[in-house]
């Protein structure tokens, strides 16, 4: 099943080294991700002390992610290329001086492009990881426990994050929640610098494609910035926007094509597996995300909760997470394979949305939202850990680290459409019944359901995908031409 070259298995004292080295890679993937999410509680609060109106807001979160979801891909394969354990450390070396920046910012300029350059570093840092894992752990039950760890400090650390967000900004100001990030970053790089293997890499004269790097960066930048600000400009803008990426997609196929060293080889996607899992994260992501932020607006606008109180609302996502992943998911991945736990953790997160989608202006946070909250972090424990193995099973290992990024830049392509289709549907669904007369309250909590009965199929859409496409023994290869 996997395309992994195996290797001997390693001395006792090696075997130490490489969970510690796996700690440093969660570190550093702890504190991207938690930075991903713990400013969404605190924005009123950047908001009234710098000023920003309504649109400029949404440009604290889009400078991240444009530039985050735009290199991810380039990112991966230089770590290839240099070496990932130099691509790591310099990408917390950036992320942590961004975050200072960001933490110190007096102005709405400084403050975005701060959060643009944490976009580079955390691409730098993210795009790497998975192909660092895969070549410490190339024992599949070993690699199996290990991406479990992984994915639950990545699926827990996005609930934290609404929890700190809100703890920090409560407690002491919106300015922390950056500055957290400093002894993180610092302790994260020592320790790094230390505990990772050095790795040569192929060098920069193999398969640096500058042309094909500016094409395909160029073109994920500008899918992330239509699909981040698709309710604030025309549709002719969006649709032109939306031509101009694919040209530039389409001039970087050919490209890649055509050279002799090409940065993303084609036959990466090949591979059923690796194309079908990250097809189908997309789908599973943009439901995460959907859920995540509007949820938590749910539990402010609705149900009145404050900042802390909606952040500890949270809390209980990432404890099943964290201990599922860490407890049982390897495990169940090696009872019943990766194929079925995916599945069964898909249908919790269909049922989880649908059950939510129910949620009336009037409901209480213990019957309409901790249930379906349960429900989903159950299925996202399940789903995850199976469906990166399943991506990073159908990669060469000289092609981890591209094949890293990729499956991270799906999350971002995923967690951005997410949140701009279900956030303008909810939107557009309150501004109407208030239009007619409607109360505020019973209009948002409308308009929210909507967004929620469209996340629910769109999680129906991941369900179907993956029995389709993932089966064991479907017919499609791995990519080994």
């Amino acid at each position: 099943m996997t395309a992994i070259i195996e290797r001997p298995a390693r001395a006792s004292h090696r075997t130490y080294s490489r969970w510690t080295a796996l700690v440093v890679l969660c570190a550093g993937t702890l504190m991207t991700v938690l930075d991903g999410n713990i400013v969404t509680v605190a924005m009123p609060a950047v908001q009234s002390d710098l000023g920003f109106s309504g649109p400029g807001l949404a440009w604290v979160v889009n400078a991240y992610l444009i530039p985050f979801g735009g290199l991810l891909l380039l990112a991966g394969r230089l770590g290839d290329l240099v070496g990932r354990k130099r691509m790591f450390t310099a990408g917390l070396t950036v992320f942590t001086v961004a975050s200072v920046l960001c933490g110190v910012a007096t102005d709405r300029g400084m403050l975005i492009a701060a959060r643009a350059l944490q976009g580079v570093g955390g691409a730098m840092t993210s795009a790497v990881v998975l192909g660092m894992l895969v070549a410490l752990f190339p024992e599949p039950r070993e690699r199996a426990r290990a991406i479990a760890v992984f994915s639950a400090v990545g699926a827990a650390g996005g609930a934290l994050g609404t929890f700190l967000g809100g703890a920090l900004t409560q407690a002491l100001n919106w300015h922390w929640i950056f500055l957290i990030n400093l002894p993180i970053g610092i302790v994260a790089l020592l320790a790094a610098v230390r505990v990772l293997d050095r790795e040569d890499g192929e060098g920069l004269g193999r398969g640096a494609d500058y042309p094909g790097a500016a094409l395909v960066t160029g073109a994920l930048m500008l899918t992330v910035y239509i699909i981040v600000g698709s309710g604030d400009r025309e549709v002719t803008t969006t649709l032109l926007l939306a031509a101009l990426s694919l040209a530039l997609f389409t001039a970087f196929t050919l490209r890649q094509a055509r050279t002799a060293r090409p940065l993303l080889r084609l036959r990466l996607f090949g591979s059923r597996l690796l194309s079908g899992a990250n097809a189908v994260q997309i789908l599973m992501i943009a439901t995460m995300f959907g859920f995540q932020f509007l949820g938590a607006l749910y539990i402010q606008r609705v149900l009145g909760f404050g900042e802390l109180l909606t952040g500890t609302a949270f809390l209980p996502a990432p404890i099943v997470i964290g201990v599922l992943m860490l407890g049982l998911s390897a495990r169940t991945i090696g009872r019943f394979g990766p194929y079925r736990v995916l599945l069964a953790g898909l249908a919790l997160i269909v049922a989880g949305m649908a059950l939510l989608s129910r949620a009336p202006a009037d409901g209480s946070y213990l019957l309409d939202v901790l249930p379906p909250l349960l429900l989903l972090a159950v299925g996202f424990a399940a789903a995850m850990p199976a469906l990166t193995g399943l991506a990073m099973s159908g990669a060469r290992e000289e092609d981890a680290g591209l094949a890293s990024g990729l499956f991270n830049t799906t999350q971002v392509v995923g967690g951005s459409l997410g949140l701009a289709v279900l956030t303008v549907l909810a939107a557009s669904r309150t501004d109407g019944l208030l239009a007619g007369g409607a109360e505020a309250v019973s209009a948002t909590a409308e308009g929210y359901q909507l967004a929620f009965r469209v996340g629910t199929g769109i999680a129906i859409g991941a369900l179907g995908l993956a029995a389709a496409v993932l089966r064991p023994g479907a017919r499609g290869g791995r990519g080994r031409g």
